[in-house]
Order: C-alpha cells, then sequence, then structure tokens
C-alpha cells in the first residue's frame, strides 16, 4: 500500500488536519503504521504522534504538548487553525501515559515514544530524538564532574602574554575574550558565543596558542565546522594568526563529517564513535549553531573524556536545517552552579573590575552562565553604530525600536517600499560592472573583491519574493545595462558563482562563491578566495554550481558584505522570523536594506523560531 493509499484510510481527525495543510501525508502516514505495529487505537495518542513528526520535520527535537495549537499554514492558506478541532491537552496525556507506544505492550519491544517531564511541562520525543538529546545532556554532564590539571600561574602568565592591547599592556577588565580562555583552560567543555565581529575566531587561535604552549607542540588539535565552507573560513583564519602566535603551520580545518570519518553505506555511519573515540587533545568546532541535533550527539559520544572542547558560534542565528538548536539550547540552559575555583581566580579581576568604557560588566547571568561553561563574547569590532543597534533590536524583539532605526535619518540603514526599486538596481549594476571589469582585465583579487560590495539576500528560493525571481531579475538587469545577453549556461567574464555542493579533491566547497575571470587569450577560470592567494579553477571542473546575482539568507550564513539588500516577503511567510532577520542584517559591514512593508518587518522581529527541545529545561525523574 502506497503511502498516499494509507493516508486515504485516515479517518476523524487525522483526515481533517492532513485535509487542512496542518499535517502532511509522511506526518499520518507514520502515525498509522505506529498504531498498526503497536495496537494503539486512541485518535488523541495517534493525533499527538503525527504531530510530533510534524515537530522533527520543523526542526523541532520534540513535541510541547502544551503547545499543541502553536502551528503555521501556508502563506496562501485561509485555514482557520482555531476553528479546527483540537483535543483537550488532559485527554493527550491520559492516552499517552497508557499507551503501548509510549510504555510498550504485548506486542513485543516497540517503544517508539517518550513522554518526559519538565518543569515547564510535557515534551513527546519520537524515540530516535529522545536517545540522542538524552547522549548530549549525559556526555556534557559527565565531562562537567572533573576539571583538567592547571598551572594556574602559567595560564595567567599566557593571558597576559597573548590577550594585550596595541600597547603591549594586558587588555583592560572586563575582557570576555580572555575570560573564554580562562574557560577552555579550566573546563573541559566551553562554550563560546558571539556575534559577527566579537572576535570569536580571533580567540579561538589565542586559545589552540595558549595550549601549544602550555602542553606543547605535540598536541593534536582538530578544527572542524559543519559545512565546507565554514571549516575553510576557520582555517584561514588560523591559518593568518599562526605565525605571530606559534602555531603549528599544518593545522587543517575540516567538516564535522570527515572529522568523525564518513562511511558511505556503513551500518555504524561514522568510523569515530563511542568505541572509537578521536584522537584530538583539543577539538574546535565553528558554526556550532548550525550543527544539527543528530550530529552534535554523534560528535560527543567519539570524543574522549580528556579532550578539550570547545563550541564556537552565534546562538542569535538561524539554526541547522535538520532538528535542533543545540548551540541555543546550551547557552539557555539552566544555570547549574558547577564549582571552578581555579576560573575564579585565573579571572577574579574580569569580574569585579569595569576598567573597560567600552566593556560592560559581568552580569549576575553572565557569571551564572560562565559557571555552567558558557561566555558570550559581546564587543563588536565588525561593525557598530546603527547597524548593531538595528540588529540588537531584532534578536531581542523590540519591532517599535526596529521600525524607528529603520526610519530614521542613519546612513547605515533604510527602508525601502517593494514598489521602490531604484537603490537595489543600482548597486546590482554598480556590483557587477566592478566585478567584470576586473574579471576581464585577469585581476582575481580585485574581482573577489567586488563580489562583498552588495549581496542581495530573499527568505524563499521560489515565488516573486525568492531568489530564483530575483535573481532572473537581477540579470536581465544586469545584461541590459552592459547590451550583452547573458546565458547561465555558458561561462562569462565577471559571472558570480556558487558552489552548490563539497567537492574536497578540488576544494571547492557548498556555500563558496566565486567569479569567472579571463586569465589571458580568452582563457577563463573560476577564482575562489583563499587566503593571501585566489584559487583558480576551470569551470568545467565545477559540477555543482550556479550563476549566483541573489542568494537565501540562510546560505549567506558565515559571509559579509558592505552593504546588504534583504527582500522580505509578505508578513504572513512562516519563514519570515526574527533569527532570519538577525542573520541577513549582520551579513553587513556598512548598510543594511530592508525592501518590504512594514508590516512585514514588525511579522518577522515579533516571530520567533521556538524549536521545542529538553535541553534547555530541567528534566523530571
Amino acid at each position: 500500500m502506497t503511502e498516499a493509499q494509507l493516508v486515504q484510510r485516515a479517518t476523524g481527525r487525522l483526515r481533517t488536519f492532513n485535509q487542512a495543510g496542518i499535517l502532511a501525508a509522511a506526518d499520518v502516514h507514520v502515525a498509522l503504521r505506529l498504531g498498526a505495529l503497536g495496537g494503539e487505537t486512541s485518535e488523541d495518542v495517534l493525533f499527538a504522534t503525527a504531530l510530533a513528526v510534524r515537530a522533527v520535520r520543523s526542526g523541532s527535537v520534540c513535541l510541547d504538548l502544551h503547545r499543541l495549537r502553536d502551528v503555521t499554514v501556508d502563506e496562501e492558506s485561509d485555514v482557520d487553525v482555531d476553528a479546527l478541532p483540537w483535543p483537550e491537552l488532559g485527554d493527550v496525556l491520559a492516552g499517552l501515559r497508557a499507551s503501548p507506544l509510549v510504555v510498550g505492550g504485548d506486542r513485543g519491544p516497540l517503544r517508539p515514544l517518550r513522554l518526559v517531564d519538565t518543569d515547564e511541562g510535557e515534551l513527546l520525543y519520537l524515540d530516535r530524538y529522545f536517545l540522542q538529546e538524552r547522549t548530549i545532556r549525559h556526555v556534557l554532564d559527565s565531562r562537567d564532574l572533573t576539571h583538567p590539571p592547571v598551572d594556574a600561574e602559567a595560564v595567567r602568565a599566557l593571558l597576559g602574554t597573548l590577550f594585550h592591547g596595541e600597547s603591549g599592556e594586558p587588555t583592560a577588565a572586563p575582557d570576555r575574550q580572555r575570560i573564554a580562555a580562562a574557560l577552555a583552560a579550566t573546563q573541559w567543555t566551553a562554550v563560546i558565543a558571539g556575534g559577527p565581529g566579537t572576535g570569536k575566531t580571533h580567540t579561538v587561535a589565542r586559545i589552540l596558542a595558549m595550549f601549544v604552549r602550555q602542553l606543547g607542540p605535540s598536541i593534536r588539535i582538530g578544527l572542524a565546522a559543519p559545512t565546507g565552507k565554514a571549516a575553510a573560513r576557520l582555517q584561514e583564519s588560523v591559518t593568518e594568526q599562526s605565525d605571530h602566535l606559534g602555531l603549528p603551520g599544518d593545522l587543517k580545518a575540516m567538516t564535522l563529517h570527515r572529522l568523525l570519518g564518513w562511511q558511505r553505506g556503513s551500518k555504524s555511519r561514522f568510523r569515530h564513535n563511542a568505541s572509537n573515540r578521536l584522537p584530538y587533545d583539543v577539538i574546535v568546532i565553528d558554526e556550532t549553531s548550525m550543527v544539527s541535533l543528530t550530529m552534535m550527539s554523534r560528535l560527543l559520544e567519539a570524543v574522549r573524556a580528556d579532550t578539550r572542547l570547545i563550541l564556537v558560534g552565534d546562538p542569535d542565528q538561524l539554526t541547522s536545517v535538520d532538528a535542533g538548536a543545540v548551540l541555543a539550547d546550551l547557552v539557555a540552559r539552566p544555570v547549574r552552579r558547577l564549582n571552578n575555583p581555579q576560573l575564579d581566580a585565573l579571572v577574579a579581576d574580569d569580574l569585579d573590575a569595569q576598567d573597560d568604557p567600552n566593556e560592560a560588566a559581568l552580569s549576575a547571568m553572565e557569571r551564572g552562565r560562565l559557571a555552567s561553561g558558557v561566555v558570550r563574547l559581546s564587543r563588536g569590532r565588525r561593525f557598530g553604530g546603527a547597524i548593531a543597534e538595528l540588529a540588537v533590536a531584532v534578536r531581542d524583539g523590540r519591532s517599535d525600536e526596529v521600525m524607528a532605526l529603520l526610519e530614521g535619518d542613519h546612513e547605515q540603514l533604510s527602508f525601502h517600499a517593494p514598489t521602490d526599486l531604484s537603490a537595489l538596481h543600482e548597486d546590482i549594476l554598480g556590483t557587477a560592472s566592478s566585478v567584470t571589469t576586473a574579471a576581464r582585465a585577469g585581476d582575481c583579487a580585485r574581482a573577489l573583491a567586488g563580489l562583498e560590495r552588495h549581496r542581495l539576500l530573499c527568505a524563499h528560493r521560489q515565488g516573486p519574493f525568492g531568489v530564483q525571481n530575483w535573481a532572473r531579475q537581477a540579470m536581465e538587469w544586469v545584461g541590459t545595462a552592459s547590451g550583452v545577453f547573458l546565458d547561465p549556461a555558458t561561462w562569462y567574464a565577471g559571472q558570480p558563482l556558487l558552489v552548490t555542493a563539497n567537492d574536497h579533491e578540488a576544494r571547492i566547497y557548498n556555500g563558496d562563491t566565486g567569479v569567472v575571470v579571463d586569465v589571458g587569450d580568452g582563457s577563463l577560470m573560476a577564482a575562489f578566495q583563499r587566503g593571501a592567494e585566489p584559487l583558480l579553477v576551470h569551470p568545467n571542473v565545477l559540477s555543482s554550481v550556479q550563476t549566483v546575482y541573489a542568494m537565501t539568507i540562510h546560505r549567506s550564513q558565515g559571509s559579509q558584505y558592505d552593504t546588504v539588500s534583504v527582500m522580505l516577503p509578505a508578513q504572513a511567510s512562516s519563514l519570515l522570523t526574527r533569527e532570519l532577520l538577525y542573520t541577513a542584517i549582520t551579513r553587513a559591514r556598512k548598510h543594511v536594506r530592508i525592501i518590504g512593508t512594514e508590516d512585514a518587518v514588525r511579522a518577522g522581529v515579533e516571530r520567533q523560531v521556538l524549536r521545542a527541545s529538553g535541553l534547555r529545561r530541567t528534566i523530571r525523574p
């Protein structure tokens, strides 16, 4: 029986919610199959099961049973969600507590659902995600039970050497970067959170230098990130500082899949696991906000108990496309008052002083997070002024302040109606002209730098506000201005490129952007930024690449542009969220242009991605 045929057999609430567009065919299919296998016929239980499947499909780890009705529908739908036949919470809970799908039954060991009690209410998990979350919680808690041996005097001296101002004197207190290094020295697991330009990789490089000087140059260091693009950027950042800091010159960053040893077709999936641990003494994971629950559980079970683990990222950015928001959960976990006297002694001055006018004193909340292994860098060094104010206002959900900033007189910000495209048109043509001129002259560095002058970002891939539509429009504008028909299927000098799949042999990674350049005699090569010297490959080698005059905000993570134009969808779009706006805004160095309506802006600021998870809750026994 096909999935469609099985769904046709659905009755009652499952059928109603499927026809309303709340439940997909896959949600109904899984619920009915589990019910048939486990002998469960309760409509309330089957409905909750389908919603649990939907929750994972939507990015949550579990279903928050106290938020059953917090669902979204397609922006074009006219369904009244509140008018649907929702069950009573008490009936659902009673059914689940007695269900063979939760407590087991006489049909065998099948127990596909887990009902978990927390201080904030009950959560319903699919068994796989319950076990993965339990692994993460267990590993992190066990790593917090002990502390690595620390030579406090040596570490204090290293902190003074590595964190200093231009005059050579130690930086003024409180220096959160120095605190982060002390945290990494005194705990097996350290979480370093911070927005763009707060110095996360600057701090990581100095932490690595501290370990090299403290533990010797033979220590084994693993650098990784969720994507090839993020790994390449991490490696570039560390390499740029390696000579100055005395780091090994052979440090290589890789994707998490490569770090763990992905084995295609293998039952164990990864070569490194709980039975074959990773060999590193120090592991740094960058862009942790993009790491899913499944990948984090695989990583943690493969990390040795005596390995320093440093998780780095921005918890306010868009999260993994798969289930989970692990970094945000770890930052927001209930504060655990762990005893770490070594840390207290190393950063006493930073905890108690406020000598630097650019740094606010540590709040009681920050001190609590620090005791739990989390430090948040706050001083933005990449951009400031109105862009920083806008990003913070969006992050904190203050829609009135956001609108006041956008409608105010700020050189760094502009707000345009969807019909006012003159400034966007000018930036697209100006960027294309500078890139094309440099590319035709064979100046790879200047062509690549030109790509970062401006980028058009969209929430959607398709539709009137999507990437496909606006990339086509931008190409028409560029072609009309140059008097040349631009064919995306034919290579041409100045063509902006976006890589959509990893090619480790060619050192090209998913998310990389490059440009086609004329290297002489009409020969064309694709140039990609790789440190000081651009990487050149023949375009025909690029099996997965597309012309990019616009990209999704998701794709833009980890990139920076002088000016960013953000094309907002209609306010009803479920993709329009606080995290999406924050991510788009923080891609800009000098100017943010928002194109949309006030209703869309307010809807985005007020709609937060609420991925249900037990990691940030206190689980009852």
